[in-house]
């Protein structure tokens, strides 16, 4: 039986609900969704704010489903992409059960505990870490579930996850603030661990200004490697601020040219959320023995590659998507130590979850755009 603190948790509460994959007309705002009870080894979370991202889009409009090709366009974000196929229309090309909850990026505080975890767990200020990973193989995808994705999320007033999984801090940031990094900033931290980029290597980013590309800048830096963003040219003088040297005009039509023009000759490393058309130049401008790592293909999944660079330039390609285990306390202890910072673009509440992603494909935002609870 869950135990509660001093304010007993109401029957209902407010909720975002996803009814199936589709458009923006399947996010059903209601007042009326049964309260989460805490199971042994879980606790409950009053939720302040939940920041928004790539997978919450991905996952309604079913874009994950191998029958679609094209990119995150704003009318297959909005209104869904009708060739998408149901049974693999998660991250883990399974089939998503409904009514679900969504929202991965959440702030808030314990206010009741499951058999098994201790009372001094009630009050606590904490973060969610989104990744349930399984025990032993936690690779293995048939075991490492994401929180808002599998089971439900933080787009309501209150949610449940195992205790491990809500990772206490203290910190002088708002609860909006902090819910900008969970997501963003451990898919960022994995990104950027894959390549093992080391001190005064060259790193460029694609993608940069939104809140994995904002955290690798960031994260690239306490590293000490020197990096250089593709961002829009409205966008360069906040990715400068957060420690970009250079910024490229991610219209700019010779692509390969500039990445090389800015770093002074090829690149160590390149950090890809984009895909599509910009993702041979970055190869193409990697150094001998150069590694490329991507985690989003916003621009589309389908790409033209020529094997000879990876060959006779004896490149390493990965991709990261499951992180690993403990990567969410990092990013919280560098919270803690004010080395990270928050990139709170615009907030929305509950109610306008709607509009919160209309906004948020509009990617006319540098950083994270979150809901207020």
């Amino acid at each position: 039986m869950a135990r509660l603190s001093d304010t007993m948790l109401p029957d209902t509460m407010r909720a975002v609900v996803l009814t199936g994959h589709g458009g923006l007309d399947k996010l059903d705002y209601c007042e009326d969704w049964p309260t989460p009870q805490a199971g042994p080894g879980e606790v409950v979370v009053r939720v302040s704010a939940c920041g928004l991202n790539n997978t919450d889009i991905n996952t309604r409009t079913a874009w994950y489903s191998k029958a679609v090709s094209d990119g995150i366009t704003d009318d297959g974000g909005k209104g869904g992409f009708q060739e998408a196929d149901d049974a693999d229309g998660s991250w883990g090309s399974s089939k998503i059960t409904f009514p679900r909850i969504q929202g991965a990026d959440v702030a808030g505080v314990i206010v009741a505990v499951g058999e098994g975890v201790g009372d001094g767990r009630l009050g606590e200020r904490v973060m969610i870490d989104p990744w349930l990973l399984g025990v032993g193989d936690w690779m293995d995808t048939t075991r490492s579930l994401y929180f808002g994705s599998e089971c439900d999320g933080g787009f309501a007033e209150y949610t449940k996850v195992r205790t491990e999984n809500a990772i206490k801090l203290e910190s002088d940031l708002t609860d909006a603030e902090l819910a900008t990094f969970p997501c963003a900033y451990t898919t960022a931290e994995n990104l950027v661990a894959r390549t093992n980029l080391q001190p005064g290597e060259t790193v460029v980013m694609a993608g940069a200004s939104g809140g994995v590309g904002s955290g690798a800048i960031q994260l690239s830096r306490l590293r000490g490697a020197r990096v250089i963003g593709i961002a829009a040219t409205s966008k360069a003088e906040h990715l400068k601020a957060l420690g970009a040297d250079v910024v490229i005009d991610r219209n700019e039509p010779n692509l390969e040219e500039a990445i090389r023009e800015a770093a002074r000759g090829p690149v160590d490393v390149a950090l890809d959320v984009v895909g599509g058309a910009g993702f041979m130049p970055l190869i193409n401008a990697l150094r001998q023995g150069g590694r490329y790592s991507t985690s989003g293909s916003i621009a589309g999944p389908m790409v033209d590659f020529d094997l000879r660079q990876l060959i006779y330039k004896d490149l390493q390609l990965t991709g990261a998507t499951i992180v690993p285990p403990g990567t969410m306390k990092r990013i919280v202890g560098l919270i803690e130590q004010g080395l990270l910072k928050p990139l709170l673009a615009e907030s929305f509440p509950l109610q306008d979850l709607g509009k919160a992603q209309e906004a948020f494909l509009e990617k006319k935002h540098v950083g994270n755009i979150v809901v207020t609870i």
